[in-house]
């Protein structure tokens, strides 16, 4: 029996479809389902676009353009998308093989004859069949629709497989969803963003964790508890009271104890963002019970790590914490930048000099890096401090907490100089402002290590944004997101950069010279040259004055 929350709502859609028949899109509300098909199986989102098949008579030209904007409503794979298309070419597109997303207004429509209509954009972003997005594109693209005549009515015949939206409407009918995968030590969750639909959401982000692949950028710095041979066995992932049924193959019963545990927390932590509560794995009607791990969350201190006066410590209200010993070994030096590890034992540091050297809360201080130009360096949870001049951004040296220093092999290979380098907080990835191919840009890549935890190179780069002015420095803000200060003239410019996705940027406090990342969004921490500390409110609020460094954490003591 239809509940009465289901009919009301479903009355209420026939209504507002008889008086908004031209509307593209509604919003509608409803509790979520149990054992409904694919599409349905999370329930309604809280709004969905609604698009409208083809009418009657429609030109060429209206097709086109209706099948266009049919690629806004994901339901059962397409459905309205695919009554524009011939009933031989329904069984042949795929929608899901990718997004191509353009700013809204710029498109163009060149109607070549009734048999052939030739669509142009310029792609701002585009999302792979795996869901990864990638900003820009290599300028217009032209897209070719045939068309042909079936009882009157005019259908597409051929068209490029997925879909074309704008950048609003994408941004409603997709969000992102970052799929957790573990560093090699199997003691941290490592973000890969995907972008989805929100429709059937549970579904698709289970079925990438159980049977997809890190992106290839983190190929190799990444890996995941899910054998090759296990796989789902149902083709949706019902939701009770927040909590995903994810059915797998009778072999995840035979699996250890450890690697089942792994699985659930990579089930959890991925399917959390999609606003699920809990999971269980099934083999059959058996639930798989086994708990989640344990995992490092590599938080840092709320209150900024700052050099003021000489000493070395966190900033709470006029006064400083200090960190003695760390303090009192830095006093040996004339920092220009600091990063401090987790344990809060070691700093990388620049002087004032140029020079990279490791400090250490025993008093020791080494030289590390003497090259021209150095960026400010990086330490990872290893202990590798990681070195970058400016001018050769394929010199990238990580050197090791005995002093031996490794070279990766082809560093930022295509870049013509860096800015900056910093490696995330659970050393699977660094991220750089690079200029690529004479534009500013910032990139990421994955780190690959040994089975000592050293690093032994870097994956392919993967460009995250290009920026309209040079690079100032950047920082990470908790897993998947970087914070950067880049230049507009003489404007200072603050960006929020998600490891895949669109940025968002404010105008930042003049004469910004470095960067400091809290936790998440919102929390950044910037110093001006004249050494004028300010914080992340809503706005921008002046904290405190003659902070001499604004130093980098790396974590807290575990």
């Amino acid at each position: 029996m239809m509940s009465v929350r289901k009919a009301a709502t479903g009355a209420l859609a026939l209504v507002l479809a008889g008086v908004m028949a031209a509307c593209s899109g509604l919003p509608v509300d409803g509790p979520v389902h149990v054992g409904r098909a694919i599409d349905e199986v999370e329930g309604i989102p809280e709004f969905s676009f609604v698009p409208d098949g083809p009418v009657a008579d429609a030109t060429p030209q209206q097709v086109v353009e209706g099948f266009i904007a049919a690629g806004s409503g994901p339901r059962q794979n397409w459905s309205v998308a695919q009554q524009f298309l011939t009933p031989s070419f329904r069984d042949t597109w795929k929608p899901q093989a990718g997004v191509t997303i353009y700013a809204a207004g710029d498109r163009t429509i060149d109607v070549v004859s009734d048999e052939q209509i030739t669509v142009t954009v310029d792609p701002v972003a585009t999302v792979d069949a795996s869901g990864a997005y990638r900003p820009g594109g290599a300028g217009p693209i032209a897209l070719s629709y045939e068309l042909v005549q079936e009882e009157g009515q005019w259908r597409i015949a051929q068209a490029p497989d997925g879909i074309v939206l704008d950048a609003n409407r994408f941004s409603t009918v997709f969000r992102s969803y970052p799929l957790a995968y573990f560093d090699s030590g199997w003691s941290s969750i490592v973000p890969d963003v995907r972008w989805f639909p929100v429709t059937n959401a549970a579904t698709r982000i289970a079925d990438a964790v159980v049977t997809g692949s890190p992106s290839p950028w983190l190929s190799g710095a990444v890996r995941s508890a899910f054998p090759d041979d296990v796989s789902l066995t149902q083709p949706s992932v019902p939701v009770d009271a927040g909590v995903a049924q994810v059915s797998l193959d009778a072999s995840a019963r035979d699996l250890p104890p450890a690697t089942l545990a792994r699985m659930q927390t990579q089930l959890e932590q991925s399917l959390s963002t999609a606003g699920i509560l809990d999971v269980q794995m099934l083999v059959g009607d058996e639930v798989l019970d086994v708990p989640s791990v344990d995992v490092d969350e590599h938080r840092v201190d709320v209150r900024p790590l700052v050099l003021a006066e000489g000493r070395l410590g966190f900033l709470s209200g006029a006064e400083v914490e200090e960190l003695p010993e760390l303090s009192a070994a830095l006093a040996e030096t004339d920092p220009e930048s600091i990063e401090v590890d987790a344990d809060r034992t070691t700093a990388a540091v620049r002087t004032t000099t140029g020079a990279v050297v490791r400090v250490q809360a025993d008093g020791t201080v080494t030289e590390l890096d003497t090259r021209a130009g150095m960026t400010a360096p990086s330490i990872d949870p290893f202990g590798h401090i990681w070195t970058v001049p400016a001018s050769s951004p394929t010199e990238v040296v990580a050197y090791a907490p005995d002093g031996g220093a490794r070279t990766l092999a082809g560093g930022w290979p295509g870049a013509t100089d860096v800015a900056a380098m910093r490696v995330s907080r659970d050393g699977t990835r660094v991220a750089a402002l690079v200029r690529d191919g004479g534009e500013p840009a910032v990139w990421v890549a994955g780190v690959i290590r040994d089975d000592a935890g050293a690093p032994v190179g870097l994956g392919d780069p993967l460009p995250v944004a290009m920026l309209a002015g040079d690079g100032v420095e950047l920082t990470w803000l908790g897993g998947s997101t970087v914070a950067l200060i880049w230049t507009d003239g003489e404007q200072r410019v603050m960006r929020e950069q998600p490891i895949g996705g669109e940025g968002t940027e404010v105008r930042a406090p003049d004469g910004v010279v470095s960067i400091a990342g809290g936790n998440q969004s919102g929390s950044v921490r910037l110093r001006t040259g004249e050494g004028g500390l300010f914080v992340q409110r809503g706005s921008w609020q002046f904290l405190a004055p003659d902070v001499t460094v604004l130093a980098v954490q790396q974590g807290v003591p575990g």
